[in-house]
């Protein structure tokens, strides 16, 4: 017997602290205080798309940033993201982005642009386990991606963020309600 799921929401909470590119020598990304400027982080929620899921992001007051909200698959929604966009960065030598976190035990999705303009990403997810960890995503394990379909192209390659595009760049965190996050919530 088939399911008739009209919708189902999951509450989502993750805290930042930071995000740098690392490899010998950190190259801070972005480090959250009290008195950080938040403007370039935009929530994007499938309300672009007719869902209704929905999301805040803003600093707390210990000056960490709270990503959180409500995924819901009615409407053919499930994703909520905060994306960051900022100026073209060398990365030669980098081979890593570490993000300093605190999750909800829940699977995220990370994203990064080479060019603002490109329609694809390069997507791969992490797990968090509730506490404070750092989170390292090794750059040429990121594969490109567009509308959740892996893409005939090559891995991310550390040339792809190089200043030479003079563009500002986008790094998305995504929590979307996938088959596999619905089927092991208990509905009752």
């Amino acid at each position: 017997m088939k399911n008739n799921i009209i919708g189902l929401s999951i509450l989502f909470f993750i805290v930042f602290s930071s995000c740098s590119l690392t490899s010998e020598k950190m190259n801070s990304i972005f480090n959250f205080s009290k008195t950080s400027k938040i403007d370039n982080w935009k929530i994007v929620n499938d309300d672009v798309m007719g869902g209704i899921s929905s999301a805040s992001f803003e600093l707390n007051s210990e000056g960490n940033a709270e990503f959180k909200g409500t995924v819901s698959t009615a409407n053919n929604g499930g994703f909520a993201s905060v994306r960051y966009r900022f100026r073209a960065k060398d990365i030669a030598g980098k081979k890593t982005i570490s993000i300093r976190l605190k999750g909800d035990s829940k699977p995220y999705q990370f994203r990064v642009k080479s060019q603002a303009n490109d329609y694809y990403s390069y997507i791969t997810t992490f797990s968090t386990l509730g506490n404070w960890e750092t989170i390292h995503i090794n750059l040429e394990d990121l594969y490109p991606s567009f509308r959740g379909n892996k893409l005939n192209k090559d891995n991310f390659n550390n040339s792809s963020l190089e200043t030479e595009y003079n563009q500002s760049l986008l790094i998305v965190i995504k929590f979307a309600c996938s088959e596999e996050l619905i089927s092991s919530t208990v509905l009752k």
